[in-house]
C-alpha cells in the first residue's frame, strides 16, 4: 500500500468516526445560516420562539426513545403513551393540576412498566411488545376520554404550556432541564453505564453481574413518562385534550432525532446533546421547507434522505 493510499484510507476512516458524531451541527448550522440570509424575520424572537415551542414534546419524547435506543430496543408505544395522559388530564382535573399531572404521569409509568416487564421477563422484542402497546395504549386512552375532543379551561394548568419566565417558555425551560438530567444519567452514573453495557454486548454484560431486567424496566419507565411529561405540556399548550390525534406518529419524529443525532440503532452509545440538535434540525429543516413554498411531499423526502445518510454514517457498529 501507497503512503498516498494509506493517508485516504485514514482520512476515509476519520470521516467516518467524525460524521456521525459532528454531522447533525453541521447540518444545523448550515440550515440555520440559510435561513439567516433567506427567510425574512428568522431571527426574529416570536419566530424562534414559535420553533422551539414546536420542538419541545419531541425533544422530550425523543431524550426517552434515546435511553430504549442505547439498549438496543425500540419505544413505538410513546405516541400513545402521551394520548393516554391526554385523556387522564381532564378526567382529574377537578381535583387540582397537580393531581391530574401526577396521574397522568402514573399511566405513563404503567404502561413503560409493562413494556420493560414484556421485554425483561417474557422475552418479546422491543419492537413487538411496543408495537402491542401502541395499539393498546390509544385504545385505552378513547375509551377513557369517550373518543371526545376535550378543552381545557383551568387557567393554572394552562399557564405551564403558555406561560415564560426570563421571556423564554416554561415548556422550553422544562425540555431543557429534563435533557440536562437525561445526560447527567448517562454520562455520570452507574445506571447510565449499565445501560450502555447492555447496549453495547447483552451477554458481556449479564456475565459481569449487570441486574439486566431492572436496567430495561427502568429504561422504558423512564421512557413512557418522559412521553407522559410531553403529553401533559401538549395538552397545555393546546388548551384541549384529544386522544385521536395528540402523539399521533411522534414516535416517528423520536427515532429520526435520535438517529439523526448520532444514536446507532445497534446500541450501546447515547447522545443526549446530538438527539436535541436532531429534534432542532427535522424541526427547522420542515419550517424551512414551509417558509419558502416547497411543498410538504418534497420536505418528507428531504427528511427520508437526512435519516439513510445518518444510518449509513453510523454503519461503524460491530457485528455480534
Amino acid at each position: 500500500m501507497t503512503s498516498t493510499t494509506a493517508v485516504t484510507t485514514l482520512d476515509k476512516a476519520r470521516w467516518r468516526q467524525l460524521l456521525p458524531v459532528y454531522g447533525v451541527y453541521v447540518a444545523l448550522l448550515v440550515l440555520v445560516l440559510f435561513n439567516v440570509v433567506y427567510t425574512d424575520n428568522f431571527l426574529e424572537w416570536s419566530n424562534l420562539r414559535i420553533q422551539l415551542v414546536q420542538v419541545t414534546p419531541v425533544v422530550i419524547v425523543a431524550l426517552g426513545m434515546a435511553l430504549v435506543i442505547g439498549t438496543e430496543g425500540i419505544d413505538l408505544s410513546v405516541g400513545s403513551v402521551m394520548a393516554l395522559g391526554a385523556a387522564i388530564i381532564p378526567l382529574y382535573l377537578g381535583y387540582g393540576p397537580a393531581a391530574a399531572i401526577v396521574l397522568a404521569l402514573v399511566g405513563g409509568l404503567v404502561i413503560g412498566f409493562v413494556n420493560g416487564g414484556l421485554v425483561a421477563f417474557v422475552g418479546l422484542q422491543p419492537i413487538v411488545a411496543t408495537l402491542a402497546m401502541l395499539v393498546a395504549g390509544r385504545g385505552i386512552a378513547l375509551v377513557l376520554s369517550s373518543g371526545r375532543y376535550r378543552d381545557i379551561r383551568n387557567a393554572d394548568f394552562i399557564e405551564i404550556g403558555t406561560g415564560q419566565f426570563l421571556g423564554v417558555p416554561y415548556t422550553v425551560w422544562i425540555a431543557a432541564v429534563l435533557a440536562g438530567v437525561v445526560g447527567f444519567l448517562v454520562r455520570r452514573t452507574v445506571f447510565g453505564r449499565r445501560l450502555l453495557a447492555i447496549g453495547d454486548n447483552r451477554p458481556a454484560a449479564v456475565l459481569a453481574g449487570v441486574p439486566v431486567r431492572r436496567v430495561l424496566i427502568t429504561v422504558y419507565i423512564i421512557s413512557a413518562v418522559l412521553a407522559s411529561i410531553a403529553g401533559v405540556i401538549q395538552v397545555a399548550r393546546i388548551g384541549s385534550a384529544d386522544a385521536s390525534r395528540i402523539g399521533l406518529l411522534i414516535e416517528l419524529s423520536a427515532i429520526t432525532a435520535v438517529v439523526v443525532g448520532g444514536t446507532p440503532l445497534t446500541g450501546g452509545k447515547v447522545r443526549v446533546l446530538g438527539t436535541v440538535a436532531g429534534a432542532l434540525l427535522m424541526q427547522l429543516l420542515t419550517a424551512t421547507m414551509i417558509a419558502n413554498n416547497l411543498r410538504d411531499s418534497t420536505a418528507q423526502m428531504v427528511q427520508a434522505a437526512i435519516i439513510l445518510v445518518a444510518v449509513y454514517a453510523a454503519r461503524e457498529r460491530r457485528t455480534r
